[in-house]
């Protein structure tokens, strides 16, 4: 399940700490008597929290089983995208393709269109893809030569691939500089 926070209300109640811990723990399904028992709390307490995050849709119920005279409900996590705009990033509309800014603008508008698709399509499987590489640049002008050539061979696949009455696609191509790994990273 994807919970797509489009509204500030939906992160305010996904980001206070007590429910920011219960859905780090909710990314394995659990009962509100066991996350009460995680979380050192009384279960009322974490009963109504759970409410709340399954209200603003954070959380799912994938089981209800008998126990002891009672139901015992089981939630899981929703993967939360939350949409940069709630967090208060402003577009900036600068169109420079060697811009931090811009990559950043062209990844949260990414984020936005595919969990908004994602969201609409429920149960049915959104058809995407994703490639990903490292490459090592020996010099700052290979960056410039490199997104030229790369530029080229997309434009030649591109044309190679697009018809005129087919199902419209967006590619982005964006590089950034790696994080540095630490000792014993892969």
């Amino acid at each position: 399940m994807l919970g797509y926070v489009d509204e500030p209300e939906k992160a305010r109640v996904a980001l206070s700490p007590i429910r920011r811990r219960m859905l780090e723990l909710l990314r394995e399904p659990s009962s509100a008597t066991q996350l009460a028992t995680a979380l050192e709390l009384p279960r009322q307490r974490v009963g109504y929290h759970l409410r709340e995050l399954e209200k603003a849709g954070l959380v799912e119920l994938i089981e209800e089983r008998q126990r002891r005279g009672f139901t015992e409900r089981i939630f899981r996590a929703a993967t939360l995208v939350i949409d940069p705009a709630v967090m208060g990033q402003a577009f900036t509309g600068i169109q420079d393709q060697y811009a931090a800014e811009h990559l950043i603008e062209v990844a949260a508008g990414t984020v936005q269109d595919v969990a908004r698709m994602q969201s609409a399509a429920g149960s049915k499987r959104l058809l995407t893809f994703t490639l990903e590489a490292e490459v090592r640049f020996a010099e700052p002008g290979d960056v410039h030569r490199f997104t030229d050539a790369l530029t080229e061979a997309v434009r030649q696949v591109v044309e190679q691939f697009d018809t005129e009455d087919g199902r419209p696609y967006r590619l982005i191509a964006g590089g950034h500089p790696a994080p540095r790994r630490t000792e014993g990273e892969s």
